[in-house]
């Protein structure tokens, strides 16, 4: 894996890293198009809690988001989860077979 390969797993992993995360990825993933409203309203923790989810995942770039105010649309990254996808796959696929460590 080359180093921007492995920079971007990073990324990606840390912002994978937190339940409420997982959480707004899987309720985005289940709605027929990209999601306006307040996620306030579907997840079980504060505005500014979310604020902060949504932006590490923006700054990841798993999620995009569009302000039409009030509201803002928030939608899945395309692109950017199948490259996710791909390096998590990648990295995952690695044999550890000549690991000789014993616990």
């Amino acid at each position: 894996m080359q180093e921007k390969e492995v920079q971007q797993l990073a990324r990606f992993a840390k912002a994978l890293g937190h339940p409420i995360r997982i959480a707004i990825l899987q309720y985005l993933n289940r709605q027929n198009s990209c999601f306006t409203g307040d996620l306030v309203d579907v997840l079980p923790v504060a505005q500014s809690t979310v604020s902060q989810h949504l932006k590490e995942l923006k700054d990841a770039g798993l999620i995009s988001g569009e302000v039409n105010p009030p509201k803002v649309k928030y939608c899945i990254h395309q692109e950017n989860w199948e490259i996710a996808k791909a390096l998590f796959c990648n990295f995952l696929d690695i044999h550890f077979d000549n690991n000789t460590c014993s616990v």
